[in-house]
């Protein structure tokens, strides 16, 4: 039994552990399977941020069993850790391990093959004594740029939310390991980082380095041509670490600054540590440090105890900043956080109308940012050559269409004169 396959559910730190676990496995004698529904092993690597990622990951592994009914199969990430009782009983499992214990799955694999037993290892996190699980990637399949995780766990606790639990503490990758990353991936030709976390403002919390450590290291590495970070708390955003990260001539200035909702009095039932008006300095204080920066953001909707009134000012929020782009979502109760227990739960349909209403705003705002880029000329690395034309990212993110058939420019960096604005994109002329 040597052919895997990995499914990934959930965020780009999942995307990252199982590229980490693809190459243990690989590094060990093992197959990827030339099938992607059928192998000797099938590694699920879960999301559980929702109840209906709960039901994804079930759905998938009871396929999965259909499917190879005498294969092994591993189920991982963020699920058996919140809720390790639940999972224990999933009898299409063969395999059942935490969190903190990928770097597990090879001795795992192999006492499985040899004793058939079903075997469980979930050891709940610490609040003390912790330490950041070592995982590496050399490289990132077909990707243009490599998503590099730095950092791990959440004290927040925000009343939606249950990865706190999933995830333990804030714990953060030494730099030096770091550094040793970031130059495997340069030399195997990616020219774009990203670094990721799941409370990425925290990396270095508690430690003698933080973020613009982080990324400057990364902006050291010659072959590295771009630094780009993940999604991160806004009140973290400090003058300093401002300063410092306008300072890196290689650091893309896109903002997933996490927002949530426009209204304090949501803000505040949710747990988050900001005000709109916080929310909004921050925003002003990037836009003066950085030259043609772009905010983008999450936002939920339906959230327990919000009214008619709270909706409309986050509404209203969400208009006044102008974001380049929005995931709107609708407030999913959560089983074991403390919102799912809050009164004054909005209907269903209720939600769903507030969503669609959002959706409109955020489309008309991602227009007028893809309108705001033209005229612009901007450094484009390309990622794919599809129906024709070229398709890649400007520094700030802005989604770029090249129509072209030299599928050579794929994975360069060129720059593009953007003349108009289609759909979620914009149309670019090669300028050189």
């Amino acid at each position: 039994m040597k052919k895997f396959n990995i499914y990934t559910l959930g965020c780009k730190v999942n995307q990252y552990e199982s590229q980490a676990m693809r190459e243990d496995l690989l590094r060990h004698g093992y197959e990827l399977s030339d099938d992607k529904d059928h192998a000797d092993i099938s590694i699920v690597n879960s999301c559980t941020v929702t109840s209906v990622s709960d039901s994804k990951n079930r759905k998938l592994i009871n396929r999965l069993r259909r499917e190879n009914p005498d294969g092994i199969i591993v189920l991982t990430g963020c699920m058996p850790q919140a809720f390790p009782e639940e999972t224990a009983s999933w009898k299409n499992c063969d395999i059942i391990l935490g969190n903190k214990e990928r770097s597990k799955l090879i001795p795992t694999l192999e006492s499985f093959i040899n004793s058939r037993e079903k075997l469980i290892d979930i050891p709940p996190h610490l609040n003390k004594g912790f330490t950041y699980e070592n995982l590496t990637v050399s490289s990132f399949g077909e990707h243009t740029r490599a998503f590099i995780k730095i950092e791990d766990g959440c004290n927040r606790f925000c009343s939606y939310c249950i990865i706190p639990y999933a995830r333990g503490r804030v714990r953060s990758k030494p730099l030096d390991e770091l550094k040793k990353e970031l130059i495997s991936v340069a030399d195997n030709g990616y020219k774009e980082v990203v670094l990721v976390g799941i409370n990425l403002s925290a990396y270095g919390l508690n430690e003698d380095f933080d973020l613009a450590d982080a990324v400057e290291a990364a902006c050291a590495v010659d072959k590295i041509e771009r630094v780009r970070l993940g999604s991160f708390e806004p009140e973290q955003m400090s003058d300093e670490l401002i300063k410092r990260l306008s300072s890196f001539d290689k650091f893309c200035p896109q903002f997933h600054l996490s927002l949530q909702s426009g209204c304090d009095k949501t803000l505040k039932a949710m747990n988050r540590h900001y005000t709109t008006a916080e929310y909004m300095e921050i925003v002003n204080r990037l836009k003066g440090a950085f030259e043609n920066p772009s905010f983008t953001t999450d936002v939920m909707v339906g959230f327990a105890g919000e009214n008619d009134e709270d909706f409309e000012q986050s509404v209203a929020f969400v208009k006044s900043v102008g974001f380049a782009k929005v995931h709107v979502f609708p407030y999913s109760r959560r089983k074991g956080t403390v919102a799912d227990k809050a009164p004054n739960q909005v209907s269903p349909n209720v939600k769903d109308d507030r969503a669609k209403r959002m959706g409109a705003l955020v489309e008309q705002s991602r227009n007028t940012f893809l309108n705001s880029q033209l005229g612009r000329t901007e450094e484009v690395l390309f990622e794919r050559l599809r129906h024709g034309y070229l398709e890649g990212y400007t520094k700030n993110y802005t989604p770029v269409h090249v129509y072209s058939k030299d599928g050579s420019l794929c994975g360069l960096i060129k720059k593009v004169k953007l003349i108009s604005a289609e759909g979620d994109f914009c149309v670019g002329e090669l300028a050189e």
